[in-house]
């Protein structure tokens, strides 16, 4: 799967992201509201792994340690802390910056498989110390009771003020990771993307591209996952999991790895999927491999990145024919 739509964007008007955007302030009257926050939420996920797998081209099977991670660390800072909730927030974020660099050293100088498997190891040991120190995660049972707390005075009880609470920093999330992309730093993050031996011998410091990269798809990541405890009022095991890394790789790639809006798509589409097979069918989990294998073979780009590409071979078509 090639990225393809970094066009998607990049135009004169954002007018992909500006339908989003309508589209997200009307989700919560078209939706119940809680299966449109975990949609915010876990696009958000999906949007900052994006950033490290289809703009530096590294595969990590792991980042669940940085999203379950911190919704653990948000939860428990929540539970007994008198801490305000946003300072809950950036302390599970900068538990996942903290974690990133660490894992970072030790992976960053490898590539493909080697990478990806560094990064599973390294989150299984995080699920473990989950299940040992029950005392603070509890255990099997997950973080229960964590309070919703209140967004700058504003009461976050209420589901739909929860959501567009959650609305208005994802946005500002995209738009910072939006802002990166298309920054000079996003722009080696490209180059070493299509090409790292050619970066290298530019005299870019290739390793220390790819660790902030990491390190920012992390924080990201972890934001998203203090958002889902605060919004769920608990978090659980599979949040750590690398069940849930394969999931966010699997929103990714049905949306449209290397594009901006692409995982977000990718990560509604899969939970609105899962939300209806889950009343409709007994195993939805194989319904849903189906549909991502047809999904992979007919767009091999992502939803995104496929459509954007037709579209632009159709434009450049129109050009060469005036």
């Amino acid at each position: 799967m090639r990225a393809g739509g970094d066009q998607v964007s990049s135009g004169k008007f954002d007018y992909l992201g500006l339908a989003l955007l309508v589209l997200g302030l009307a989700l919560p009257w078209l939706l119940y509201p809680v299966l449109a926050t975990n949609i915010v939420v876990w696009a958000l996920f999906a949007v900052g792994f994006n950033l490290l797998l289809g703009y530096t081209g590294l595969l990590s099977f792991g980042h669940a340690m940085f999203f379950g991670g911190a919704s653990y660390i948000t939860g428990i800072v929540m539970l007994h802390t008198h801490l305000p909730m946003p300072a809950a927030l950036l302390t599970g974020v900068a538990f996942s910056i903290g974690l990133a660099y660490l894992v970072g050293v030790l992976s960053i100088r490898t590539q493909g498989i080697y990478f990806a498997m560094i990064t599973l190891a390294i989150a299984q040991v995080i699920y473990f110390a989950v299940t040992v120190f029950i005392g603070w995660t509890g255990g099997e049972n997950g973080l229960q009771a964590v309070p919703r707390g209140t967004f700058f005075g504003l009461p976050l009880e209420n589901d739909r003020v929860m959501y567009y609470a959650w609305l208005v920093i994802a946005v500002i999330a995209v738009a910072f990771v939006k802002r990166v992309i298309h920054s000079p730093f996003g722009q080696v993050l490209k180059a070493i993307r299509e090409n790292e031996q050619r970066a290298r011998s530019l005299g870019y410091n290739v390793d220390h591209y790819k660790l902030m990269a990491f390190i920012l798809s992390a924080a990201v990541s972890g934001l998203a996952g203090g958002m889902l405890v605060v919004h769920q009022h608990f978090t659980v095991m599979d949040n750590v999991d690398w069940q849930t890394s394969g999931e966010v790789v699997m929103m990714t790639l049905l949306g449209g790895m290397g594009t901006v809006y692409g995982p977000i798509i990718g990560a509604a589409f899969y939970l609105l999927l899962s939300d209806r097979l889950a009343v409709l069918v007994n195993a939805p989990g194989v319904v849903i491999g189906l549909i991502f294998i047809l999904t992979v073979l007919l767009f091999r780009r992502g939803i995104v990145g496929e459509i954007m590409g037709r579209l632009d071979a159709r434009r450049a078509r129109g050009g060469q024919e005036a």
